[in-house]
């Protein structure tokens, strides 16, 4: 028999979480959308820092974080069900004490200098891979480091680096070895902001949570023990980190689809044309309806991923199944409640538009539509998946 049903602690977790997004995130929605439409951050810093410690004083701490580093270390499905309850809302928050996957892989040095400070909110950090005409091509790096007795000297320039424009340092991948590229000739250095590296913002159609920057590296010198891993080796944590978790990426969008749903449902029955609820058209009626199993369908795509990250199995594929449905679903999704809405959703006056244009982003970043699509295609082809999927 298949059990579709959540644990009790898993339903409890999620409880707290969808408790804590409606009592201290959704209240403040009116105000982040002011302060968005002005320029401004829609969270202040402090502003965020006071809630990721309510969170942490009732527990909610490092959420996937091992034990051993003061977190929760919860299982994918969790984690999942916790990305979905956070969805629900646009308020730009995420629970603290989290740390990259590949800062892991510090020695012990590191750990003290980078990843415990990081995990604390001491230090901010940024993932520095993508280049200017690379995109998707992320074996395609030409930023190099050069050794120089003790040390290294990077040079070129990252792009779409998200929260560089914050982050103190950046894990930053560059070529030490022209003949093996990514196979063998990539590392990862720990570049501290004050060893030289600028950065600045990229202006976009998203909001400042959401805001990347360019990032140049110009005869930066990183002492050799900011190696992360082993020299030659980063392509491979670069790999690591890409897919460390595109299941929670549409889970987001899940929570986020959800909301909106609901709007449109409840819109629709008070608003009136012609006499009569336009709930009552077929039109609203089939994009309720479509938009309903389209959500369903993304639920079960986000689960099941998550369910093969905790059974141990390659879940590439499932990942890259849930990415391309929720990217794609959630955007003719967040479309059919602006049309729903009429003018109104158009407006800046309803967070509509807001999430109309946050959620474009899932279809482009941490792999795009046609990434995942040749991945899918690609491992069914040559049988790496089957058609079946784990139920064969």
């Amino acid at each position: 028999m298949v059990d579709f049903s959540l644990s009790d602690t898993e339903r409890d977790i999620r409880d707290w979480v969808r408790n804590f997004v409606q009592r201290e995130l959704m209240p403040l929605e009116p105000e982040v959308l002011r302060r968005e439409r002005a320029g401004e951050r829609g969270l202040s810093k402090d502003e965020l820092a006071e809630l990721r410690d309510k969170a942490r004083q009732a527990g909610f701490w490092g959420v996937q974080t091992p034990e051993e580093y003061g977190g929760m270390d919860l299982s994918a499905v969790l984690t999942a069900l916790i990305e979905v309850e956070l969805g629900r809302t646009f308020v730009p928050f995420s629970f603290g004490g989290y740390a990259d996957n590949i800062l892991y892989y510090a020695n012990e040095e590191q750990k003290q200098r980078y990843l415990i400070p990081t995990i604390e909110g001491q230090r901010k950090s940024c993932f520095a891979i993508t280049e200017p005409g690379a995109g998707s091509d992320a074996k395609n790096i030409r930023t190099t480091a050069r050794k120089e007795g003790s040390e290294w000297v990077i040079d070129g320039e990252k792009t779409f680096i998200t929260g560089g424009i914050d982050a103190d340092f950046a894990m930053v991948f560059a070529v030490t070895d022209k003949d093996k590229g990514a196979d063998g000739g990539v590392t990862c250095f720990l570049a501290d902001r004050d060893m030289g590296w600028k950065s600045e913002p990229i202006d976009i159609m998203g909001e400042w949570d959401r805001m990347p920057a360019s990032l140049v590296f110009d005869g930066v010198r990183v002492p050799e023990e900011n190696v992360l891993g082993e020299v030659g080796q980063g392509f491979a944590l670069a790999m690591q980190w890409i897919g460390r978790g595109r299941y929670l990426l549409p889970a987001r969008a899940l929570g986020g689809c959800e909301r909106l749903l609901d709007m449109a449902v409840q819109y629709s029955k008070g608003r009136e044309t012609f006499g009569e609820p336009i709930a009552d058209r077929q039109a609203i009626q089939w994009m309720i309806a479509d938009s309903a199993v389209e959500i369903e369908a993304l639920r079960w795509l986000v689960l099941q991923a998550a369910w093969q990250v905790d059974s141990g199995m390659d879940s590439r594929h499932a990942q890259s199944m849930a990415k391309l449905h929720g990217g794609v679903r959630a955007n003719e999704i967040v479309d059919r409640v602006m049309q729903i809405h009429g003018g109104m959703g158009y407006t800046r006056e309803l967070p509509v538009e807001r999430w109309y244009r946050d959620l474009r982003l899932l279809r482009i970043f941490e792999g795009t539509d046609e990434i995942q699509r040749r991945t899918i295609a690609r491992n069914l082809i040559k049988g790496h998946a089957s058609i079946g999927g784990v139920l064969g």
